[in-house]
């Protein structure tokens, strides 16, 4: 395993992170729909089942707030960091890592929120769907670009 691998890896999963959230506000701010309060619950939850005391409500609130926007974020880099290691070395065509990495992040949100018993993705509609799709390909296509950018250019894709 190189090392290059996970921190390149991480690199692309901060930046499609980063475009994900970008993507998920411009959504919000056109739609004027409110933002999601899955990242919140998905704290509170994690943090009962680890009898983690979050303070006060009013500070629970805000902390449950700033945890769960971290959480995003370490999913985000986690998945990036866990790529870059599976494809070292590897020469993917651009399509087939975007797919893989916005699947793989959105397969573990999805999943998150379901064993967690916040969210029935069973139960969403065409436009939940689509407003959580396009998010997460936006992830896939900036973190492989990045990881893409970041690799030498013998083992770039495309």
């Amino acid at each position: 395993m190189r090392a290059s691998g996970v921190v390149d890896g991480a690199i692309a999963g901060a930046v499609g992170s980063a475009a994900l959230n970008v993507v998920g506000y411009l959504d919000i701010a056109v739609r004027a729909r409110p933002a999601s309060s899955t990242p919140e619950e998905s704290i509170g939850r994690l943090a009962g089942l680890a009898h983690v005391d979050l303070g006060p409500e009013d500070r629970a609130a805000n902390r449950r707030t700033g945890l769960g926007a971290v959480l995003g974020y370490a999913l985000g880099i986690s998945t990036g960091a866990a790529f870059g290691v599976l494809a070292s070395g590897r020469r993917l065509p651009p399509a087939v890592a975007t797919a893989l990495l916005g699947g793989g992040v959105m397969a573990t949100t999805i999943g998150s929120l379901a064993t967690l018993r916040i969210s029935d993705p069973r139960t969403w509609s065409r436009s939940d769907w689509l407003a959580d799709i396009v998010p997460h390909l936006a992830y896939g296509m900036a973190a492989a670009a990045t990881l893409n950018r970041l690799r030498p250019p013998s083992a770039r894709c495309g």
